[in-house]
C-alpha cells in the first residue's frame, strides 16, 4: 500500500513539475524527426497483463530489427541517442506509473517474447508492476554499450543478461524494502553504485 501511494503521489508531482521539460522535448522531437514523438508499445504487466508503454520516440519510424537495442544503431536517431543517454525518453512513464500500470522500482518491462520465457519460480516475477527503474537497471545502465561490444547481440542478450536480471529481479521481489527502494531511486536519479545482494550496482 505504501509502495502505490508513493508512486501515484509522487508521479503527479513529477508530471506537474517537468511537463515544461516534456513539452520541449515533445517539440524537439516533432522538428528533427518524422512521424509521432510518442512511442507506444504492448508491455507485460502485473500478473502478465498487457498494457500500453509510453516513451518519447528515439528511432526512426519505419525501422526493422531486433527487439535489443545497440548503442550507435542507425535506426536511433541523434536527437534520440541523447534522449536515451539521459533517459530522457522514458519521463512519459510517469503517466504508466500514475495510471498504475507501472511503478517507480521494479523489473523493466518485458515485451511478451521474454516474459513467456519465464519458468517455474522465475515467473513470481509476474507478481511485481514493472518499474521505471530498479536493480537490474542500475547493474546494466549501461547496457546498449555493453551491447555493442559483443559479436551477437541478441545472443548475449538473451543468453547472460537477460538471465542475470531474472536473478535480481527475483531477489529484489523476496527482500523489497520501502527504504531500498528510495535508495535505488537517488542513485538513479544521481548515477551512483550502491550494494545490493553483496555486489555493487
Amino acid at each position: 500500500m505504501r509502495k502505490n501511494i508513493f508512486d501515484r503521489v509522487i508521479s503527479f508531482i513529477g508530471l506537474l513539475c517537468l511537463w515544461p521539460i516534456l513539452l520541449i522535448i515533445f517539440i524537439l522531437i516533432k522538428v528533427k524527426m518524422s512521424g509521432p514523438a510518442i512511442f507506444t508499445q504492448k508491455r507485460v504487466g502485473q500478473h502478465g497483463k498487457l498494457f500500453t508503454m509510453y516513451k518519447f520516440r528515439s528511432m526512426t519510424v519505419h525501422h526493422f530489427g531486433s527487439s535489443v537495442s545497440v548503442a550507435g544503431e542507425s535506426r536511433i536517431t541523434p536527437l534520440g541517442a541523447k534522449l536515451r543517454k539521459y533517459k530522457l525518453d522514458e519521463l512519459p512513464e510517469l503517466w504508466n506509473v500514475l495510471k498504475g500500470d507501472m511503478s517507480f522500482v521494479g523489473p523493466r518491462p518485458d515485451v511478451s517474447g521474454y516474459a513467456d520465457k519465464l519458468q517455474n519460480d522465475d515467473r513470481r516475477i509476474l507478481l511485481l508492476k514493472p518499474g521505471i527503474t530498479g536493480p537490474a537497471s542500475l547493474k546494466y545502465r549501461n547496457e546498449e554499450e555493453l551491447l555493442a561490444q559483443q559479436i551477437n547481440p541478441q545472443k548475449y542478450n538473451d543468453e547472460v543478461l537477460f538471465p542475470d536480471k531474472v536473478r535480481i529481479n527475483i531477489y529484489y521481489l523476496d527482500h523489497w524494502s520501502f527504504w531500498k527502494d528510495i535508495e535505488i531511486l537517488l542513485c538513479t536519479v544521481l548515477g551512483r553504485k550502491m550494494k545490493y545482494n553483496n555486489e555493487f550496482i
